[in-house]
């Protein structure tokens, strides 16, 4: 059995800057709930 869950299984959000929904990263595993922004592009426009 593998290991992990699938992609279409991971949680998503939609970018406020942008509009475009972004998907759980691993680097973003401790602070999921503080990630408002898919990028630092967007997180700079806000």
């Amino acid at each position: 059995m593998p290991n992990g869950v699938a992609k279409q299984n991971l949680p998503s959000k939609i970018c406020p800057a942008c509009g475009r929904p972004f998907t759980w990263r691993k680097k973003w595993a401790r602070d999921w709930d503080q990630v408002v922004y898919c990028s630092d592009t967007c997180r700079k426009k806000r």
